[in-house]
């Protein structure tokens, strides 16, 4: 796992991992809504609201079922898609999930990041304690989407 050099702004947590597969399998699995609280390393996502779309493409919204404290939904749109390569989605905040995804010799370079640059009030991420909790829970992504996709190419 390492941090993507460049990004030391609090409000852009990036973390990569090279992962043992094809882009396009890895793709796949963040395409897929219903397969986001398979992957979800920070506890958070529980599963996809209904009548979303089943596989994702720009400007698609998709509804999760969250829980933070509290449960409740949130309603995503797809703000970045290039087939294979990469995928990004924001909600009302405007903090925007991004995936990019580089086919290297050994598998796939997989960054997630974590952009609340364009957040007007995005102090209140550092205050409640987001930005130092991501990081973490980014890796723990990371490494779950690295568990599927490899259990998903050898079935045991």
């Amino acid at each position: 796992m390492t941090t993507t050099p460049g990004t030391d702004s609090p409000y852009l947590i990036s973390r990569e991992r090279l992962i043992a597969a094809p882009a396009a399998q890895i793709f796949e699995v963040l395409a897929t809504p219903a397969l986001h609280s398979v992957i979800d390393g920070s506890g958070t996502v529980r599963g996809e609201q209904p009548n979303g779309p089943a596989r994702l493409s720009l400007g698609a919204t998709f509804g999760m079922d969250m829980k933070m404290g509290p449960s409740y939904k949130i309603l995503n749109r797809v703000v970045e898609f290039e087939e294979g390569r990469r995928i990004a989605w924001r909600h009302f905040s405007a903090h925007v999930w991004r995936y990019t995804l580089e086919q290297r010799d050994g598998g796939t370079l997989v960054r997630e990041e974590w952009d609340g640059r364009a957040v007007r009030w995005r102090f209140v991420f550092r205050l409640t304690g987001f930005t130092r909790r991501h990081p973490a829970s980014i890796e723990a992504t990371l490494g779950k989407l690295e568990d599927y996709v490899l259990q998903q190419r050898d079935p045991a």
